[in-house]
C-alpha cells in the first residue's frame, strides 16, 4: 500500500514539475510569447501574440488563423511562423476564434460564430489595432495567412478591409460575396487532392462541405481585381507556382501541390513570408 502511495505520489509531483516548466504565456507586450484579451462585440476575444526580441523599428504584423476545430495555441505550434518571426524580425498574432472556428460571411460556414453572426471582421481589426498601439507596427505591412477555415477568413477580410497588403490561404477558398473588393496581393497554397475544399470547386466531403469556386478561377478573379498581367509558371517536383505582377506593385500567385491534401505544407510557411516581403500597401 504504501508503496502504490508513493508512486502515486510520484506521478503527481512529475505532473506538478511539468506544468512549471510549461507555464502560461504573460499578458504584457513582452518578448517572446504573450496573451491578450480585449472586448469585441460584447464578448471577451483572446489572442496570442510573439513578438522577437530585438525590435527598434515599425516592422511587419502577420496574423495567423486556425483552422477549424484548430485554436490559436495549435496554430502557433504547428505552421512555424515564432521561428520565421524570430529570425526576420516582424510579429505573429494568433486570434481565437469562437468555439474553434470563424464566420466567414458567406456559404454556411461555419459552425457557432456562423449561426450566431460573431464579427469576427471586427475582432481581427480590433487585434491589429491593439497590437499596433502597443508595438511599432508597420501599417503599410500587414498580412494575414490561415488554414482551411481560417484561409476562408483571409479571404473575407481581403474583400471587407483595406487593412492587409497581402492575404495567403492555405488550402482555402472565398465564400463572402466579396462584392466590393479592395485590391490585395494573393498568394494561396492548394493541393489537387484536398477532399475538404476541392480544387475543382463544388461540395467538399468534410464535417462543413463547403461549397466553394475552383481554386484556378478565384485566381483568376483576383488577377482581375488586380489588374495583372498574364501569370508565369514554375514547376519544382510536384509544386507548381504560378505568378502575375499586377497594378501599383501588387502580386497574385497560386502554389499548386500535386496530389496534396487538406494540410499545410511543409514549404509554405516561407514561401508565403518570401510573398509577404516583397508586397505592400
Amino acid at each position: 500500500m504504501r508503496h502504490g502511495v508513493a508512486m502515486l505520489l510520484g506521478i503527481v509531483l512529475v505532473l506538478a514539475g511539468c506544468s512549471v516548466l510549461q507555464p502560461k504565456p504573460p499578458s504584457g507586450f513582452v518578448d517572446g510569447a504573450s496573451i491578450h484579451t480585449i472586448g469585441v462585440g460584447g464578448q471577451d476575444r483572446v489572442y496570442r501574440l510573439h513578438k522577437p526580441a530585438g525590435l527598434t523599428h515599425p516592422t511587419s504584423l502577420v496574423v495567423v488563423l486556425h483552422g477549424g476545430f484548430g485554436n490559436a495555441e495549435q496554430a502557433e505550434r504547428s505552421y512555424g511562423w515564432d521561428q520565421l518571426a524570430d529570425s526576420n524580425k516582424f510579429v505573429a498574432v494568433y486570434p481565437d476564434g469562437v468555439k474553434r472556428a470563424w464566420n466567414v460571411n458567406g456559404g454556411g460556414c461555419c459552425g457557432r460564430p456562423a449561426r450566431e453572426h460573431i464579427d469576427d471582421i471586427a475582432f481581427i481589426s480590433a487585434v491589429i489595432g491593439d497590437v499596433a498601439r502597443h508595438i511599432g507596427i508597420d501599417a503599410s505591412r500587414v498580412y494575414a495567412t490561415g488554414m482551411s477555415n481560417g484561409g476562408i477568413m483571409a479571404y473575407t477580410l481581403a474583400c471587407n478591409t483595406t487593412l492587409f497588403a497581402a492575404v495567403g490561404p492555405v488550402a482555402g477558398t472565398q465564400l463572402d460575396p466579396c462584392r466590393s473588393p479592395h485590391p490585395t496581393s494573393v498568394m494561396a497554397v492548394h493541393g489537387t487532392a484536398d477532399p475538404n475544399i476541392p480544387y475543382g470547386g463544388g461540395p467538399g466531403h468534410g464535417f462543413a462541405h463547403i461549397d466553394g469556386p475552383a481554386v484556378p478561377e478565384l485566381n483568376a478573379l483576383w488577377r482581375n481585381i488586380d489588374r495583372c498581367q498574364p501569370p508565369t509558371e514554375k514547376t519544382d517536383g510536384q509544386v507548381t507556382t504560378s505568378t502575375a505582377s499586377c497594378a501599383q506593385g501588387l502580386g497574385v500567385a497560386l502554389v499548386t501541390v500535386a496530389d496534396g491534401g487538406h494540410r499545410w505544407p511543409d514549404f509554405a510557411t516561407t514561401k508565403l513570408w518570401e510573398f509577404f516581403d516583397g508586397h505592400h500597401r
